[in-house]
């Protein structure tokens, strides 16, 4: 029942690191131990879900073509000088998105001259936000703004688009939700809000809540381990991974939050967790094992994720979704991922 990728991997001995991470990460030496513990098993390589465009994918032109009008939005990517700012245009760029040329950032980023994809991007301070992002929308009337910036600006910025009335997907985390919602809500504004922009992965979270709430304390009695790890610029707690607990809670799992086992060490992501060097700067593996009282039954679940495209391609789709939206003047306002799940013609 894990949810993994698996093809054969001639680069690395996973076998050989999963034996490292039971003892490491989960205190088991073997599959086969005395204790009848069983624990993650990774005898070939994961395939980092990482979306990409194949041929077996639906061709875009069969969904709208860049050159119509539907499709040919204006998108402004706040933030565009990080590193999920960047992945989003270059997605924007390759189904030829229309970028505007302008962007938001810090006060010492002011001023400067960015080129992404080939393309000049004039970033603004925070001084000068309100008058320039009133001009910009005046300029692109059929505009989305993607928000890609920090958590200490999400209320601010929020608050800046709603009062300018522009519609925007804001992928950005942290700040304080419950004021960002009723900041939207008050003011009328089309928005995608969610912290988690990966398709795939927040399908697999729904599925997770269906469970919950359909099958509660359907897992009782049984315990839980979680490893996350993720880029060692993320010092919090992986978000997903607390959505996902909360989920096997609500099955009957006893499970506390400080538990959860962080892995912010290269190091010990190369050899314990297996991501691979060159994405360790950008990942986000997931691991969560379930073992029944009597230790005779065990379900496992992960979700690895290798660069940022998974949520540059997802917050594609949403900006694709909220235009749509606002097209049609649809009486709902404020949508998360779920609703772009649900409408389907995704990429």
């Amino acid at each position: 029942m894990a949810l993994l990728f698996k093809a054969p991997c001639t680069a690395i001995s996973y076998l050989q690191k999963t034996q490292i991470f039971k003892k490491q990460c989960f205190g088991f030496d073997n599959v086969n131990n005395s204790n009848n513990n069983v624990v993650f098993s990774r005898p070939r390589c994961l395939v980092p879900a990482v979306l990409s465009m194949s041929s077996t994918t639906k061709p875009i032109q069969e969904l709208e073509t860049p050159g119509s009008k539907s499709f040919n939005i204006p998108i402004m990517v706040n933030g565009c000088s990080g590193k999920m700012g960047k992945a989003v245009i270059k997605a924007a760029d390759t189904i030829g998105l229309q970028l505007v040329p302008v962007s938001f950032g810090s006060e010492e980023e002011s001023g400067k001259t960015l080129e992404v994809c080939g393309k000049e991007i004039l970033v603004h301070g925070p001084s000068d936000r309100e008058s320039v992002l009133a001009s910009v929308f005046d300029k692109y009337p059929n505009m989305i703004v993607v928000d890609y910036t920090v958590p200490s600006a999400v209320n601010d910025n929020a608050e800046l688009y709603c009062k300018v009335g522009v519609p925007f997907v804001m992928g950005t985390t942290g700040g304080d939700r419950d004021k960002l919602y009723k900041t939207v809500e008050n003011s009328r504004v089309y928005a995608v809000i969610s912290p988690q922009m990966g398709k795939q992965v927040v399908a697999f979270l729904a599925a997770m809540e269906i469970m919950a709430e359909q099958f509660p304390g359907a897992f009782s009695g049984y315990s839980l381990q979680v490893l996350e790890s993720h880029q060692t610029s993320k010092v919090d707690t992986s978000g997903t991974a607390k959505a996902v607990i909360s989920c096997f809670q609500k099955l009957g799992v006893s499970f506390d939050m400080d538990q959860i086992q962080m892995i912010r060490d290269p190091k010990q992501q190369i050899e314990m967790v297996g991501v691979p060097e060159e994405h360790l700067a950008g990942h986000a593996f997931h691991m969560y094992h379930l073992t029944s009282p009597e230790k005779t039954v065990s379900f496992e679940f992960q979700h690895n994720v290798c660069g940022r495209s998974i949520y540059a391609e997802g917050t594609i789709d949403a900006v694709i979704f909220l235009s749509k939206k606002v097209q049609s003047q649809a009486d709902k306002l404020i949508y998360n991922m779920i609703d772009v799940l649900r409408e389907g013609n995704m990429r």
